[in-house]
């Protein structure tokens, strides 16, 4: 790796310009999907693989070495420039890594061109984190598709996020290359590893300090599935899972270190259990994309702003708008999904929020609550129901809102306890509306 002063400094990474490691590397993963196929096939217990862990190189925008020199002093490969060269591919690549390549024009360099001439109009250090990222994909690739060859599960790599406008720290990196692993699948390079390592079934995202939504829809990108392996394991990721269940159809969220908590102490574990209660709801919304979505809100200081606005959303002739639940107090946490069937009635899953229904006809007048009813699963694989209780005007303010309260609402100054604690942390809702 190239030090400050142009000093060279060989460091305990393995070089991937080399073909004895990706041999030996090969070999060792061939070796394990055949173990797995081995002693799991009839069961199924191994249902993914991840190749390789937050992938990239720490310390250096790339490899300094000999071997890595001369592959980028050549021309750019062929297969790199046709995706840049053609319009119709340069407009499905990434936003980010157009803005980063700072127009939609073709690169001018001339045939034969270097990756430093070719990619020009990027600093250098971006240059070098597409050209590691191309040879990460291709290795990878490499690996995974001999072991897929083996036993053909699903395989994925995890990436360790950049930080825009973070302060660079050993554990979160920062936003240069290098100070993050250079040439991991980065949301700017994403469409790299998308295109050069296509037996990875998806490229998964660790997410801990990042915009967690945004996370979700650049992890989205070219319709690959959602999977987020790591994430943050306290109060605050636990309520954001909903989003990536609910809006993003997320095939898993994996808090990681869970597994040195105690069931009672970790906060994922109301989350989990409602999930398991209403799995096969949120597994027909996943079935049919625009049928669900997810949200969360915040805790936030008495007196300051709410860091989390409404959520507004539509489904078929309905307008819905989802916000905090009501209190005469101070507003809890909140979190959840709101899924539809048939865009008449709603299913409303998790604590401290409200939804609030308008008619999209024009002639409609008014829009109103039919019904608000509590529910209990009874069949966990069928998802089959009953009603507990009809929830009627004061837990709906008169028909304005249905109101999924938290577990303990603040009634402030006022006596009356309107709002009443959640029990299931399960409703069905039915609008309606009044038209002349």
């Amino acid at each position: 790796m190239r030090k400050a002063g142009g000093q060279l400094e060989t460091t305990e990474v393995l070089s991937i310009f080399h073909d004895e490691v990706l041999a030996a590397n090969t070999t060792a993963f061939v070796q394990l999907m055949q173990h797995i196929k081995g002693i799991d096939e009839k069961h199924s217990t191994v249902i993914m693989v991840q190749v390789e862990n937050e992938v990239g190189l720490l310390g250096d925008s790339r490899d300094g070495s000999n071997a890595a020199n001369k592959l980028f002093n050549e021309p750019v490969p062929k297969a790199v420039v046709d995706i840049f060269s053609n319009d119709e591919e340069r407009s499905k690549l990434h936003k980010s890594l157009r803005f980063n390549l700072g127009s939609d024009t073709v690169p001018s360099a001339a045939a034969n061109a270097s990756w430093a001439a070719y990619f020009e109009p990027l600093s250098l250090p971006r240059i070098e984190e597409l050209f590691m990222a191309y040879h990460y994909a291709l290795y990878l690739e490499s690996v995974a598709s001999a072991g897929k060859a083996i036993y053909p599960l699903p395989l994925y790599t995890n990436v360790w996020q950049n930080m825009p406008n973070a302060e660079t720290t050993s554990a979160s990196g920062g936003n240069t290359p290098g100070e993050y692993p250079s040439g991991g699948g980065v949301p700017h390079v994403l469409d790299i590893w998308q295109l050069f390592a296509p037996t990875l079934s998806f490229i998964a995202p660790d997410t801990y300090l990042n915009d967690y939504e945004q996370c979700c829809r650049d992890y989205s990108h070219r319709g690959q599935p959602l999977m987020i392996p790591e994430q943050r394991r306290d109060a605050f990721g636990a309520r954001r899972i909903w989003s990536a269940l609910g809006t993003y159809h997320a095939l898993c969220t994996a808090p990681f270190g869970i597994d040195t908590l105690e069931p009672a102490d970790c906060a994922f574990t109301p989350h989990y259990a409602l999930l398991r209660q209403t799995q096969a709801h949120v597994l027909r919304a996943h079935a049919n994309p625009g049928s669900s979505v997810g949200f969360f809100f915040d805790d936030f200081p008495a007196g300051s702003t709410d860091p989390s606005p409404p959520v507004t959303t539509t489904f078929g002739e309905w307008d819905l708008t989802i916000s905090r639940s009501f209190v005469f107090g101070h507003p809890s946490a909140g979190y959840g999904m709101v899924i539809t069937t048939d865009n008449e009635k709603f299913l409303l899953v998790g604590q401290g929020f409200q939804v609030s229904f308008r008619s999209r006809k024009k002639s409609a007048t008014f829009s109103g609550i039919l019904s608000f009813l509590e529910k209990e699963v009874v069949d966990e694989e069928t998802g089959e129901m009953r009603t507990c209780r009809v929830l009627n005007g004061d837990e709906t303010q008169s028909g304005r809102v249905c109101i999924m309260p938290s577990d303990s609402p603040d009634y402030g100054d006022f006596p009356i306890c309107i709002t009443i604690p959640a029990r299931t942390r399960i409703a069905e809702a039915v609008p309606y509306f009044l038209e002349e």
